[in-house]
């Protein structure tokens, strides 16, 4: 069985190869139960968290445990470990412990990318993205690696960090125009795609200022009482998420509205898996038009976590 590190699953992901194995495998046959997250102590206002999210394909079984520990930074630590199990589908013999940590940030970004590869405008040149966290760079970076945007605001409490965000950026893509900006109407109507990976309790803008042909990704967000949008961001959209059971048990863009009386579960368009199929009941799903507003709501799934760890171990084992 192979250990397969931090630094091999860094030097061995990219989107070109990434984002075509997660079609591939989201428009195939898989199962997924739902994953199980569990509060270590319910009522804490930390929050902290172990979750178990299982999956397998024709290939291979495996199974992605981590824990969410927000307030470590305070004391030194991360704020999220985590390890992926790979077994043979065949047999079920054990083939590699993954380091989970990184394949997150890779299909964390990569899922919220394939989404918009469907969903936002082919001509968007104007990406807004909420956040300075880990998953920052690795977000933007996929996201430009399916539409020619030519600037990208950033948008974050912390203007020191979005500066050093910005500076990096901006030095690695010197062709792109990166700029930091204020959750502003004249920032969010300007934008062809909002992207946010926060830890938000609280809704970042305003969905009356979306401009007609906005796609808007949340995948910050994994609370049934918190928000990255508001209610009329999400009745204004056709909604889209990467599944159903996951969303509809933790995601409080899609369970506040629901429970405001303004949403049904039954006016989601699709999951992750219908866009990657050619066709779903004789129609091919994904925008519709230039003026429509589309959403994609991400909590996370098995089958990604699968897939990039896979592909990990295959891109390992040409240099055995």
């Amino acid at each position: 069985m192979k250990i397969i590190d931090k630094q091999q699953v860094v030097t061995s992901l990219n989107y070109d190869a990434l984002l075509p194995a997660l079609k591939k495998s989201f428009g195939g046959s898989f199962s997924m139960p739902r994953r199980q997250v569990f509060e270590l102590a319910p009522g804490d206002p930390a929050h902290n968290a172990f979750a178990v999210l299982p999956a397998w394909d024709e290939e291979v079984i495996g199974v992605k445990s981590f824990t969410y520990f927000p307030e470590n930074a305070r004391d030194g630590y991360d704020s999220l470990y985590s390890k992926i199990m790979l077994f043979d589908r065949r047999h079920g013999v054990p083939l590699a412990l993954v380091d989970g940590t990184s394949v997150t940030l890779w299909r964390t970004s990569a899922v919220s990318a394939l989404a918009a590869d469907f969903l936002a405008r082919p001509d968007a040149k104007h990406l807004v993205f909420f956040g300075t966290g880990n998953l920052a760079s690795y977000m933007i970076k996929a996201h430009l690696s399916v539409r020619d945007y030519n600037k990208v605001t950033i948008i974050a409490r912390n203007a020191d960090k979005v500066s050093s965000l910005v500076a990096r950026l901006s030095e690695e893509l010197p062709d792109i125009s990166f700029v930091s900006g204020a959750s502003t109407q004249e920032i969010i109507s300007s934008a062809d795609t909002i992207s946010c990976a926060t830890g938000s309790p609280e809704p970042l803008f305003n969905g009356d200022w979306l401009s007609p042909g906005t796609h808007v990704d949340l995948i910050g967000n994994h609370h049934a009482h918190y928000r990255e949008c508001d209610t009329a961001t999400l009745v204004r959209s056709r909604v889209y998420v990467d599944s159903k059971t996951n969303v509809l048990n933790e995601a409080g863009e899609l369970l506040i509205p629901i429970a405001e009386g303004v949403f049904e579960a039954e006016q989601i368009c699709g999951e992750m898996a219908d866009l990657c199929a050619s066709q779903v009941g004789g129609r091919t799903l994904g925008r519709k038009s230039d003026e429509e507003i589309t959403l994609f709501k991400s909590v996370g799934t098995a089958l990604s976590d699968l897939v990039a760890a896979n592909l990990v171990y295959k891109l390992a084992a040409r240099f055995d």
